[in-house]
């Protein structure tokens, strides 16, 4: 063991002795975290969407909720009679968008008919286009019973409601995010990018380079078992990698200004599982190259591009074709992104992230006993 913690101590030296090397692991990340403070528009389909509406027996209701369903935009999945329930829905990753009625009795003393859309702003530019969507669909809403509505007094019970003055007025609510602050969309998805690349990319070519100068076969005749070998030249990657982690957070906090709402805790936890996965992954990619020039393009097809656009860093999952949608699902950045939306924006809990942290952990253990394997078969 004493030999495995002096080739950890040796490959940290050679890392800190490489001023390149030095200038990607912290000059990068402190960089992009910064720039990538600015959002970008997208357009936006299928928008899961709750509707709280305390009655449904109005036709007039109806025919707003008829309306913004049949869009191409939106798709109501659920109707709820209490905030409560819309509440746990936004909580539980299952809407992006809310349309609000407020109580029938509202409505008959009022006259008309004002609604509340509550979006989720931890992504703001998604929540800003779904808003203005919503607000155009339903001003239809309100021309179209403009239209229709009767000229006279209401006489019936049943005209006391919105058709006999169908004035809609919308009040927007943004949730997780009032300040609609660009830095809360994009600070996820630069974490994950930045551990990606610091702790799978780096890691994979650093052990390639010792196999393409011929070096590695010095190493493995050590008495250390040739695995751990491996090993202590990825441990220094995974702890600057949590370093820069630590860096990654107190950026996004004192200098973009995005609070961690939910567990501290549980966001560094799952995030050493990222790191793992990462790691885990850049061995993979170690094992199966031989030059540095094939792990370079093996990192940026297998890694960086489609992290980059599958994730959801920039382009929502929710508006990709279906087979893009699956491959997504295969990229650990896209489990992580949404971890730390929900966590660090969202405030959450672990209840509501399980799954996306159940996921990761399967990929690491898949990623090591695929790593372990090739590894005997080509190295022993």
């Amino acid at each position: 063991m004493s030999l495995f913690f002096a080739f950890v101590q040796k490959e940290f030296r050679h890392i800190l002795r490489d001023k390149r090397t030095m200038l990607i692991l912290f000059g990068m990340p402190i960089v992009q975290i910064v720039l990538f403070g600015f959002a970008l528009s997208t357009e936006v389909r299928n928008v899961q969407t709750a509707v709280l509406l305390p009655s449904y027996d109005n036709t007039y209701t109806r025919s707003i909720v008829d309306r913004l369903d049949a869009s191409e935009y939106f798709t109501v999945k659920y109707i709820v009679k209490t905030p409560a329930e819309m509440e746990s829905l936004f909580e539980q990753n299952k809407v992006e968008l809310a349309i609000v009625f407020p109580p029938q009795a509202y409505n008959q003393r009022l006259g008309a008919t004002d609604l509340q859309i509550v979006a989720d702003a931890s992504d703001p530019n998604q929540a800003t286009t779904r808003s203005a969507y919503a607000n155009i669909i339903l001003a239809q809403a309100r021309q179209a019973l403009s239209v229709s509505a009767p000229p006279s007094a209401p006489t019936t019970e049943d005209t006391k409601d919105i058709s006999a003055h169908p004035h809609i007025t919308t009040y927007t609510k943004m949730l997780y995010n009032p300040r609609m602050l660009s830095a809360y969309n994009f600070v996820p998805g630069v974490m994950g990018l930045i551990l990606m690349l610091i702790c799978a990319m780096m890691t994979s070519i650093s052990i390639v380079r010792e196999k393409e100068r011929g070096t590695m076969e010095i190493l493995l005749v050590s008495p250390t078992h040739p695995f751990f070998v491996v090993l202590s030249k990825a441990i220094p990657y995974f702890t600057l990698s949590i370093v820069i982690f630590v860096v990654i957070l107190l950026l996004s906090v004192f200098v973009l200004g995005v609070p961690i709402a939910g567990s501290l805790l549980t966001l560094c936890a799952l995030s050493l599982l990222f790191l793992f996965v990462c790691l885990s992954l850049g061995l993979l990619i170690s094992c199966v190259t031989q030059t540095q020039v094939a792990a370079m393009l093996a990192s940026g097809m297998v890694l960086m591009v489609p992290t980059i656009l599958l994730s959801g860093i920039v382009f929502p999952v929710e508006s990709m074709p279906g087979i893009l949608q699956a491959v997504s699902a295969l990229l650990p950045a896209r489990w992580y992104v949404d971890i730390v939306r929900k966590v660090m924006i969202e405030g959450v809990p672990f209840l509501y992230v399980w799954k996306q942290a159940l996921i990761l952990g399967i990929m690491g253990v898949v990623l090591v006993t695929l790593t372990v394997r090739l590894f005997k078969d080509r190295l022993e």
